[in-house]
């Protein structure tokens, strides 16, 4: 049986074609597991829900990622590209039914089978993809995650484009590109091989104190992020501002976000890991408290620095944790990066009844805390913990 690194040297022409159909299906899994946030204003109207569930609503979004490992490891075990097709479809499927929730459980239900169509998709076609990018992975990785970055920028506007001009029960159009796409993924998304899980067990105990340094580190993050996803829409429509122009505010974060995935992973290269968390956290804890101060075009920028500050973070910790488990890689960036995506969301469940009972501004208060904890905990990233760290 192949080795990765086998299979790469034994194919080593980039297929274009292929490249494309992944990175396409990327960007189609991604903005379908992750669009909610652009028309919530409109959803909690529609199901006459109390601001006190923008938080369990979200957080239903995120949380399955927890089980990405497990996906990696079904995935891995069984090979093929099931998990590449059905996730999508899932994925896709669930969130299309989004406006025809009749009460908030359906739609928690819904949002939730999103993502987990979403979490059995990603490790699947992450190995397609570098699987069709023969000696050039770098490029392969970096075509196929600039696709889910711009499908997570775009859908929201797409759908508050949608749901602001024909309803909520027209977001089923959003599944036609899906379905169109589909014939073309069961001739070009590659049959991986079943293979066993690389590498020996994983010893958390042997990794103890940067484990939990960089659990922290992500965690933190991830609350700040998914926070200010969740409630960017809402404080624009609370401020009496139109649903499609919130969703532009979101996705002007998330679309600078790619600016900020690629200056970033250079700068860790160049400069060193901790350099880069400490200065992004530092440019976050900044930039968060200003997003309800700021108006007009104002807002627009500050959302799209804090966009790069915050996303110039992800590929660094996604190499940290790769490193910090060099028994199993895969597994182990799993296990550090989608347990802390999920540690993430579960504390955006009290958010709500922040904005409530204190108001928009309470809750970007909050999340700068979370910043702050992310500094704090950047500070521990270096070589006498972990040689990953630094």
């Amino acid at each position: 049986m192949q080795t990765p690194d086998q299979a790469d040297a034994a194919a080593p022409v980039l297929s274009r074609g292929r490249l494309a159909v992944m990175a396409w299906s990327h960007f189609l899994n991604d903005g379908g597991a992750f669009f909610l946030p652009g028309i919530l204003p409109a959803v909690m109207k529609s199901l006459h829900q109390p601001l006190v569930m923008v938080g369990p609503i979200i957080m239903a979004v995120y949380i399955g990622q927890i089980l990405q490992p497990l996906a990696g490891i079904l995935a891995d075990h069984w090979g093929g590209k099931a998990f590449v097709i059905l996730g999508l479809m899932t994925c896709i499927g669930m969130a299309s039914l989004v406006g025809f929730s009749p009460n908030v459980w359906v739609l928690i239900m819904l949002v939730l089978l999103s993502g987990l169509g979403s979490t059995a998709f990603h490790p699947q076609a992450l190995a397609a993809a570098r699987s069709v990018s023969g000696r050039r992975n770098a490029l392969g990785m970096a075509v196929f995650l600039v696709g889910g970055e711009l499908g997570r920028g775009f859908w929201p506007l797409l759908a508050s484009v949608i749901v602001a001009n024909y309803g909520l029960h027209k977001l089923w159009l959003m599944a036609i590109p899906t379905l169109l796409t589909l014939p073309w993924l069961g001739r070009l998304v590659p049959s991986l091989p079943s293979r066993p899980i690389s590498g020996g067990k994983i010893s958390i105990r042997a990794h103890r104190r940067p484990f939990f340094i960089l659990i922290g580190f992500s965690a933190c993050r991830s609350f700040a992020v998914f926070g200010s996803i969740a409630f960017i829409p809402i404080m624009w429509h609370l401020r009496g501002g139109s649903l499609v122009t919130g969703a532009s505010i979101l996705s002007t974060l998330l679309i600078t976000g790619i600016i900020g995935q690629l200056a970033g992973g250079g700068a860790a290269d160049r400069w060193g890991r901790r350099h880069v968390l400490v200065a992004s956290s530092i440019a976050m804890l900044c930039l968060m408290p200003l997003i309800p101060m700021a108006t007009g075009i104002w807002l627009y920028l500050v959302a799209g620095l804090l966009g790069i500050a915050t996303f110039s973070t992800f590929s660094t910790t996604l190499v940290i944790g790769q490193d910090l488990f060099p028994e199993n890689r895969a597994l182990g960036s799993g296990i550090a990066l989608g347990f802390s995506n999920a540690i993430g969301a579960m504390g955006l469940f009290p958010l709500g009844f922040v904005a409530r009972d204190l108001g928009i501004a309470a809750v970007f208060d909050l999340l700068s805390v979370s910043v702050g904890g992310m500094l704090l905990l950047s500070f521990f990233f270096r070589k006498d913990i972990h040689v990953s760290l630094h």
